[in-house]
């Protein structure tokens, strides 16, 4: 599927930082990707591959909802949202194919099953219909995706599979708020967060291992009881030594 040389050009111009209002510290940074490294060096887990996966699935089913868009919808915002969002995720599925090529991920060719019902329901939906459907099912799929390409962001091993994880992150969070620009995505329809485990406790996790370090040491991480009790003993024997041989010397 080809795409215009001025959407390209749209797509890849860089990101202005929006601009500040009054009495706001300052513009929103938008972080740049060209400063990561994109060699596939480092560990693969299968989350990663997960992720390549799942980034060209989403270009599958997003770009024929999003040319459906353009040539379905009356209302000229939903047009130009379906138009973006095509051309954007033909840029991302080129970025998508080419670490997938570099990593050996295989990549599939077709939506699954969810996807060519969400794709089915837009072909069936009329004009009055088309874009309620079309909006509200890209953001549900857009707001599931979000978090968990943060997860791989943060995580993963492998420079390729990160690089790819911080542009992806950057298409999704323009794409959700594209749909959003349309005043009419059903928030009401969207899942809820689930509660946290412990409300109040702050925002960094406590991490399992240093727990466990710690319960094990006395408090002091990575000295396991044993050594401190071999090394408590060395010192009792050594201090008894020493005080035989003071009593001999007299």
């Amino acid at each position: 599927m080809g795409i215009s040389t001025a959407a390209l050009a749209f797509v890849l111009a860089p990101v202005s930082p929006v601009q500040a209002a009054p009495g706001d510290a300052g513009p929103v940074p938008v972080p740049s990707s060209n400063g990561l490294s994109n060699k596939g060096v480092g560990a693969i887990s299968d989350a990663d591959r997960d992720f390549v996966i799942k980034v060209r699935l989403a270009g599958l089913w997003e770009v024929p909802a999003g040319n459906m868009a353009v040539e379905k919808s009356n209302d000229p915002r939903v047009v130009q949202i379906g138009k973006s969002i095509a051309a954007q995720h033909v840029v991302l599925d080129n970025l998508d194919r080419a670490a997938a090529k570099k990593l050996n991920i295989k990549l599939p060719n077709k939506p699954n099953g969810d996807q060519e019902l969400w794709l089915q329901e837009m072909r069936d939906a009329n004009a009055t219909t088309f874009d309620q459907i079309f909006i509200d099912r890209l953001r549900a799929a857009h707001g599931k995706i979000f978090p968990a390409i943060g997860t791989i962001r943060a995580t993963t091993r492998n420079d390729t599979v990160r690089k790819l994880a911080q542009e992806a992150n950057q298409f999704v969070l323009t794409h959700m708020t594209l749909l959003e620009s349309s005043n009419i995505v059903d928030y009401a329809s969207l899942p809820t967060a689930p509660a946290p485990a412990n409300p109040g406790s702050g925002p960094v996790p406590v991490d399992g291992q240093m727990l466990a370090a710690a319960s094990s040491s006395g408090g002091i991480p990575g000295v396991s009881t044993t050594v401190i009790l071999l090394v408590l003993a060395v010192a009792l024997v050594a201090g008894v030594i020493t005080s035989m041989r003071i009593f001999r010397a007299r």
